[in-house]
């Protein structure tokens, strides 16, 4: 029996080098939960695992029973995708790399744009695609790309303005357009997408779409117009639960178009 998106705690392969746990941790912003990959050559002992996920015992034990852990690899800060992160080192003794300097362990070098780790049998390229947060991070495999929170398998991101910025987050799609092509889409949230790059642009016509809206909002409300108001303006058609998350969103666009 072929296991399909999504299989709670249960190993799903996908690709030849790259299976998913799923977490049981589904919400609003992490849809069905938060996918933890497994990734390894077919030949290898070891594995790399990409984001542990949220603390959680019974997934972070499935992760540990998998295969040996060669390396742990981080795409973003969020707590959905660290919260684990201590149990996991507790019962792995993993290395751990991340852009984020504060997850980095048994290392003292965060990922930079272009390395290639080796680990498990596989030659991994980091992409530095900020824009989710300021700290994310996406892995090209030979025949996938994991995108973290940049894109998702179903939905649109959220764009954190702590730290994130439309303006790095468009050429961050720029750059998963580019590297995505003829790759699978493997997201830390919702379902694999068979083809990357054709994500990645539908991503960037949507974000296009939503500039053109936010901009006849302002049109309609004035040009300071808060962020909220132009919520209710442009996602009127939207669950209000959402609105919050849209909120970060529009703020960004709202900057985005200020500058």
């Amino acid at each position: 029996m072929v296991l399909e998106h999504p299989a709670y705690g249960r190993l799903r392969q996908v690709t030849p080098t790259a299976a998913v746990l799923l977490a049981d941790n589904p919400g609003k912003m992490t849809l069905d939960g938060t996918n933890t990959w497994i990734l390894r050559a077919p030949d290898s002992a070891e594995c790399v695992v990409v984001d542990p996920g949220p603390r959680d015992k019974a997934h972070i034990g499935l992760i540990a029973e998998s295969a040996p852990v060669a390396m742990t690899l981080i795409t973003h800060r969020h707590f959905d995708h660290t919260g684990g992160l201590k149990r996991h080192r507790k019962l792995t003794d993993s290395p751990v790399r991340s852009a984020d300097p504060k997850f980095l362990h048994k290392s003292t070098v965060p990922l930079r744009d272009g390395e290639i780790v080796e680990a498990a049998g596989l030659r991994i390229e980091v992409r530095v695609t900020p824009g989710h947060t300021g700290d994310s991070v996406s892995f090209v495999l030979d025949d996938a790309v994991l995108t973290g929170d940049t894109i998702l398998g179903r939905g649109t991101t959220v764009i954190d303005t702590r730290d994130g910025t439309l303006a790095d987050y468009l050429r961050s799609l720029d750059i998963l357009a580019e590297v995505g092509e003829g790759r699978v889409l493997l997201p830390a949230h919702g379902p694999d997408r068979p083809d990357a790059a054709a994500v990645a642009r539908e991503y960037l016509a949507h974000r296009k779409q939503r500039l053109e809206q936010v901009q006849a909002a302002l049109d309609v409300l004035g040009a300071d117009a808060k962020p909220m108001q132009v919520v209710r303006h442009v996602y009127a058609d939207i669950d209000k639960k959402l609105w919050p998350a849209a909120r970060s969103s529009v703020k960004a666009q709202l900057e985005y178009l200020r500058r």
